[in-house]
């Protein structure tokens, strides 16, 4: 997701990748999601699962247990 805005070649494999999920019924989940922009692409290309240093840093299940209660 990196080069997603900055290499127009990423941004066409991203595409496909969500594509071919997408007809096969699976759900794509994009990993490395940092900016808002990233995550609004993904989601005008129809991948709507994300992860990354945008919603999180990693943390133990533990405490990632309590940020989900919290909402």
């Amino acid at each position: 997701m990196r080069n997603i805005g900055i290499k127009p070649t990423d941004a066409v494999i991203a595409q496909t990748i969500i594509g071919m999920g997408n007809s096969l019924g699976m759900r794509v989940i994009a990993e490395g999601v940092e900016t808002e922009s990233q995550r609004a692409f993904l989601e005008k290309h129809g991948c709507t699962l994300y992860q990354g240093y945008l919603f999180s840093m990693p943390v133990p299940i533990k405490q990632l247990d309590a940020l989900l209660r919290q909402g």
